[in-house]
């Protein structure tokens, strides 16, 4: 009886060693320069710039496959970004993917919302909690303001309200200039 018992440790020992060796040997990279990329992204997930989310354009983007100018809400200040992290031009924004609009998030009006969760399904970060025939509610904090929701609601209860710019949300307009450190040598 020990002698199974034992038997069945080293054989569990043994494949935990060899697979565990494979996940090192056989580990698959993502793309660097696609994690760069999505981190330049806004992370609405909106799809206005023809992909279903931030992660797939981005890598799209490191493919080669899609344009730096396809993201309204990154605006044109994420166009730069993109520009400078792939070292090519800047471009205008395409507007056949939309424009730049002020940061806003998703409001129900839940005297008028009758429970259908068409805007919970249609929501890509989840920030709308509410049942089947109970009034739902925007979790603001997680609102990305990608305006998905709009479209699927059937009474037009949901608007998209500006966020004012207060101290959590205000951003500095001007370009921002990296000072080199004290001491460090420049190239000639």
């Amino acid at each position: 009886m020990f002698t199974a018992i034992w038997v069945m440790v080293g054989l569990a020992i043994a494949i935990g060693l060899i697979l565990g060796w494979s996940a090192i040997r056989f580990k698959v990279e993502g793309n660097p320069l696609a994690e760069k990329i999505d981190a330049i992204l806004p992370q609405t997930q909106c799809g206005q710039c023809g992909f279903p989310g931030c992660r797939p354009y981005a890598e799209a983007i490191a493919k080669g496959e899609a344009d730096i100018n396809q993201c309204p809400p990154g605006g044109e200040e994420g166009v730069k970004k993109l520009a400078e992290l792939l070292g090519v031009e800047p471009k205008p924004l395409d507007e056949a993917h939309g424009t730049p609009k002020p940061k806003s998030v998703a409001f129900i009006d839940e005297q008028t919302c009758i429970g259908c969760t068409l805007c919970i399904q249609a929501c890509p970060v989840d920030a709308i909690s509410g049942a089947a025939k109970q009034m739902h509610t925007i979790i603001a904090d997680e609102c990305t303001g990608c305006e998905l929701c709009l479209a699927p609601c059937p009474v037009d209860c949901i608007s998209m309200v500006p966020i004012a710019e207060d101290l959590p949300h205000w951003k500095w307009k001007h370009p921002v200039v990296m000072m080199k450190q004290v001491g460090e040598s420049t190239r000639v």
